[in-house]
C-alpha cells in the first residue's frame, strides 16, 4: 500500500507519471501556494519555485504555509513553499529561484508545465509567449474584486490553460492593449492586489485539476484548451463563455514558426565541439 493508492483511478502508471513530471510554479503568493500544496500531495516529483519576494504581514490572509514567525525571520517565499513540499513528499527534487521568472528561464525550459500565478498582466503576457516559445502548457490563474456599489463587491476569477495550438490569453481577452495601459493605475477596487483565501483555493484546485489531467490518462480526452470563469459571490465555477465563442480557430497572436531559443546557435555548440 502507498500514500497514493485511493488516487490509483488516475491510471496504472499515473503514479510513475506524476513522480517524473517537472511543474513550474511562477508567482508564489495567494493562490499558488494552494497550487503547491495540493500538487505536492498528488504527487509531483519535481518542482521549480519561482518567486522574488519574502513574506510580510499582508500575506498572512492568503499564504499556505506561512507563519508568524516566518514573517519575523523574513523568509523567503520560496523557501515556505519548498518545506511545505518536504513535509508532504520528502522525496521530492526542488529548485528554488528567488527572482522574478524572466531570470530563470533555463529552469522553466525543463517543465512540462507551467503554473502562473502573477498579478501583473504584461508579466503573465510575457510568460504565455514563453511557454508558448518552448511548446510548454501554461495555466494561468487571476482574481480580481470589483465594486458592484456603496457596500457591495463582486469577487471573480478565471482558470486558463493556453496551449501551442489552441488561445492564448490574448485570444480570450484576459490580456489586452487596455488592460495594460491600464496597469500603473489603480488595480481593482479592494486596494493594492485584492486577494483573500477562499476564492484562491478555488481557482487552484481548478488548476490543479487541469494539470493532473494533463499529466495522467484518467481523463480520455487531455484538455487542450480551458477557459473557466469563477463567480466568487455565488461559488459558481463554469466554462467561460469566450472559449466557445472562439471555436477552433488557430491563435492569432504566436505563431506556429515562433518556437525554440532565439539565441541558440548551432555554430557556437560546433565550435566547442558539443555536437
Amino acid at each position: 500500500m502507498t500514500w497514493q493508492d485511493r488516487q490509483s483511478f488516475l491510471g496504472e502508471d499515473s503514479e510513475q507519471r506524476l513522480a517524473e513530471a517537472v511543474v513550474g510554479i511562477a508567482g508564489l503568493g495567494g493562490g499558488n501556494s494552494h497550487v503547491v500544496q495540493q500538487l505536492a500531495h498528488v504527487g509531483i516529483g519535481n518542482f521549480v519555485l519561482i518567486d522574488e519576494d519574502v513574506i510580510s504581514i499582508t500575506n498572512m490572509n492568503r499564504l499556505i504555509g506561512g507563519t508568524r514567525k516566518d514573517v519575523a525571520d523574513e523568509t523567503a517565499k520560496t523557501e515556505i513553499m519548498r518545506r511545505m513540499i518536504l513535509s508532504i513528499n520528502p522525496e521530492a527534487n526542488i529548485q528554488t529561484c528567488q527572482s522574478i521568472w524572466q531570470l530563470a528561464p533555463d529552469s522553466l525550459k525543463s517543465c512540462d508545465l507551467v503554473i502562473g500565478g502573477l498579478d501583473k498582466v504584461r508579466a503573465k503576457d510575457e510568460l504565455d509567449a514563453f511557454c508558448r516559445r518552448f511548446l510548454i502548457p501554461y495555466i494561468d490563474q487571476g482574481m480580481d474584486v470589483h465594486k458592484l456599489g456603496d457596500r457591495d463587491f463582486l469577487i471573480s476569477g478565471q482558470v486558463m490553460l493556453s496551449a501551442p495550438g489552441g488561445p492564448c490569453l490574448r485570444c480570450l481577452g484576459i490580456v489586452t492593449e487596455h488592460a495594460l495601459e491600464e496597469e500603473a493605475r489603480a488595480y481593482g477596487h479592494a486596494g493594492a492586489k485584492p486577494q483573500v483565501v477562499w476564492p484562491n483555493g478555488v481557482l487552484a484546485s481548478s488548476a490543479v485539476g487541469i494539470a493532473v489531467a494533463l499529466l495522467t490518462p484518467w481523463y480520455r480526452q487531455t484538455p487542450f484548451s480551458r477557459y473557466l470563469t469563477y463567480d466568487g459571490n455565488t461559488g459558481v465555477m463554469a466554462e467561460g463563455d469566450r472559449l466557445k465563442r472562439w471555436g477552433s480557430k488557430a491563435c492569432t497572436h504566436h505563431e506556429d514558426r515562433q518556437v525554440g531559443d532565439p539565441t541558440f546557435d548551432i555554430r557556437k555548440m560546433v565550435a566547442e565541439g558539443i555536437s
